[in-house]
C-alpha cells in the first residue's frame, strides 16, 4: 500500500519517472504475472487499469491548474460582425468557461465590439487596443485589418474566408505576427456549394451569385463563372455593399432569369439573426428562388440548402485558440486552423413553401434533412 501511495505521489510531480519505474520493476521480475492463475492475472490487470486511471488524473491535474494564474484577471476584447446575444457568441463564452476563463470571475469582457458598423471600425480598434486586452477575437477581414493597423503586439485571433490570400498571416503553419485564427476554406467551398446548387436545379441555365463587394476577389468569381460554364450554366454575379442592397439585387436576379442563388461566403447573407440574413429569408419566400448558404444553421433556420462547417463550431474553435493565447502561447507559434467537418443540410419545409421539389438523390446525400 505504501508503495502504491508513493508511486501516486511521484506521478503527480514526475509522471515520466513514474512510468520508467514501473517498466523497470516489470523487467526485474519476469514471469511473475504469467505464472499466476487466471483469476490472479485478471485481478492484477484490473488493479493496473485503476492505477493508470489514477495516474492519468494525477498527470492531468497540474495541467488544469495551469489554465490560469491564481488571482489573475484576464481581459478579452471582441470585434465581430454579430450581436452579443446570439448562440454563436454564447458558444465562444462557453468554450472559454470550460477551459477555466469565466466571464465575471477571472475574465473581463471589454465593452463594445459586437456588430459595430463599418464606419466606426478604426475608432473601435484603437479604443480596444488602448483598453489593454490580453487577446482580441475578431473577424472578418475588415475588423482584423483595423486591429492590425492599431497594434502589432496585442494578440488577435481572427476568422475570415482565406487568411493567407487576404494577407492577414504569412502562412497557415507559421502566421508570423500577432495574428492567428481560423481560415474557412471559402474559395473551395463556394465552388462546392455552386455544384450542389446546380444539382438541385438540374434544368437551370442561369443562376446568380450574391457577394459582398469587399469579400470576394475577382479571380475567385472568375473561377465560379468558369465552373458554371463547364456545366452549361451561366453565372451572373451581383456584388453588394450592404444589407440595404439585398432585396433589389435578388429582385434583379429573378427578373434576369436566374433560377437559383448561391449566397457566397461572408457575414452578410448566412449569419442567422443578422439583418442581412433576415432580408434574404423573407425575399427567398416571396420570389420562390432556391438558394444555398455558407452555414448549416442558415438552412436549419429556413434556408433551402446549406453546405459548410457549423458556424457555432467555428466560434468554439476560435475561443480554444484564444485560450492558448491566454495561457501564454504567442500567436506566431499557433498555426491557423481550418474546418475539418462539413454538413449538407436540406430543408424540405422551405422547398414546400417555395413550391420546389429537390431531387431525391440530393436529399439522400444530405447529412441533415429538415421536414
Amino acid at each position: 500500500m505504501r508503495c502504491r501511495l508513493a508511486l501516486m505521489a511521484c506521478a503527480a510531480t514526475d509522471p515520466k519517472r513514474t512510468l520508467t519505474r514501473l517498466k523497470c520493476r516489470s523487467a526485474a521480475r519476469p514471469g511473475v504475472i504469467s505464472s499466476l492463475p487466471l483469476e490472479g492475472r485478471m485481478a492484477i490487470r484490473i488493479r493496473r487499469r485503476e492505477f493508470i486511471v489514477t495516474l492519468g488524473g494525477a498527470v492531468a491535474w497540474p495541467l488544469a491548474a495551469r489554465a490560469q494564474e491564481p488571482g489573475r484577471t484576464y481581459r478579452i476584447g471582441f470585434m465581430i460582425r454579430a450581436p452579443r446575444n446570439t448562440p454563436f457568441a454564447d458558444a465562444a463564452f462557453d468554450e472559454l468557461r470550460v477551459n477555466g476563463f469565466i466571464d465575471g470571475q477571472n475574465l473581463i469582457v471589454l465593452p463594445g465590439g459586437f456588430d459595430d458598423p463599418n464606419e466606426v471600425m478604426a475608432e473601435r480598434a484603437t479604443a480596444l487596443v488602448k483598453a489593454g486586452p490580453d487577446v482580441i477575437i475578431a473577424g472578418p477581414d475588415g475588423p482584423i485589418r483595423a486591429l492590425q493597423a492599431a497594434t502589432q503586439t496585442v494578440p488577435i485571433v481572427g476568422m475570415t474566408e482565406d487568411m493567407v490570400a487576404a494577407g492577414l498571416v504569412s502562412s497557415l503553419a507559421h502566421p508570423g505576427s500577432n495574428t492567428t485564427g481560423v481560415s474557412l476554406l471559402s474559395p473551395e467551398l463556394d465552388g462546392k456549394r455552386q455544384d450542389i446548387l446546380i444539382s438541385a436545379v438540374p434544368n437551370a441555365r442561369r443562376i446568380a451569385a450574391m457577394t459582398e463587394s469587399a469579400a470576394t476577389p475577382p479571380y475567385h468569381l472568375d473561377m465560379l463563372r468558369n465552373g458554371a460554364r463547364s456545366r452549361g450554366v451561366e453565372l451572373l454575379v451581383f456584388a453588394l455593399n450592404g444589407a440595404d442592397e439585398i432585396a433589389a439585387a435578388m429582385d434583379a436576379a429573378k427578373s434576369s432569369g436566374c433560377e437559383a442563388i448561391n449566397f457566397l461566403a461572408g457575414p452578410l447573407f448566412s449569419v442567422v439573426g443578422s439583418r442581412g440574413n433576415s432580408i434574404v429569408m423573407e425575399r427567398t419566400l416571396k420570389l420562390r428562388l432556391p438558394g444555398i448558404f455558407q452555414w448549416p444553421e442558415a438552412a436549419e433556420a429556413g434556408g433551402l440548402l446549406a453546405y459548410g462547417p457549423q458556424f457555432t463550431d467555428m466560434y468554439r474553435l476560435r475561443a480554444r485558440i484564444a485560450v492558448k493565447v491566454l495561457r501564454g502561447t504567442k500567436p506566431a507559434d499557433i498555426p491557423v486552423e481550418q474546418p475539418s467537418r462539413f454538413e449538407l443540410v436540406v430543408n424540405l419545409k422551405t422547398a414546400k413553401a417555395i413550391d420546389y421539389e429537390i431531387p431525391a438523390g440530393l436529399v439522400l446525400r444530405a447529412d441533415k434533412v429538415i421536414d
